[in-house]
């Protein structure tokens, strides 16, 4: 059993972004299902790794297409990613330092900062782009 399903509610109608959310939501199951087997404190490490690069890529698609069809919000939609990048690179720092984690914790934070993004700020962009001519 996944931490998170993908369902139609986490869909903004941009094929491209729903793919990367998909893929974001794939890292954290791939956390959850380590720590069910008693291995995240050995997957945290290449996870948050995973995790910061994939999400750079990721908003870094978002930020793009604010850009190209002029989305009002871009600058507040950009700090919160700032912000979310600066803490999961807080993270990995702190591990690769060998500070005590608790997977449980950073696993909370991620998968609660992510659905509460995608559900309540991304959701709200996918019907601009889309009346722009994104798909």
């Amino acid at each position: 059993m996944s931490l998170i399903a993908w369902n139609a509610n986490f869909s903004v109608g941009i094929a491209e972004v729903d793919e990367q959310h998909k893929r974001l939501i794939d890292i954290l199951n791939s956390l959850f299902d380590a720590m069910k087997q008693g291995k995240g404190k050995e997957v945290l490490g290449p996870v948050l790794k995973e995790l910061v690069e994939y999400t750079v890529y990721h908003f870094g698609t978002e930020e793009r297409l604010f850009q190209k069809y002029g989305y009002p919000e871009y600058k507040q939609h950009k700090q919160e990613h700032d912000a979310f990048t600066q803490q999961a690179l807080d993270f990995n720092v702190a591990y690769s330092k060998g500070q005590k984690m608790m997977t449980v914790d950073v696993l909370d934070f991620l998968t609660g900062w992510l659905q509460n993004h995608i559900l309540e700020k991304d959701k709200k962009f996918g019907p601009f782009l889309r009346g722009k001519g994104a798909s």
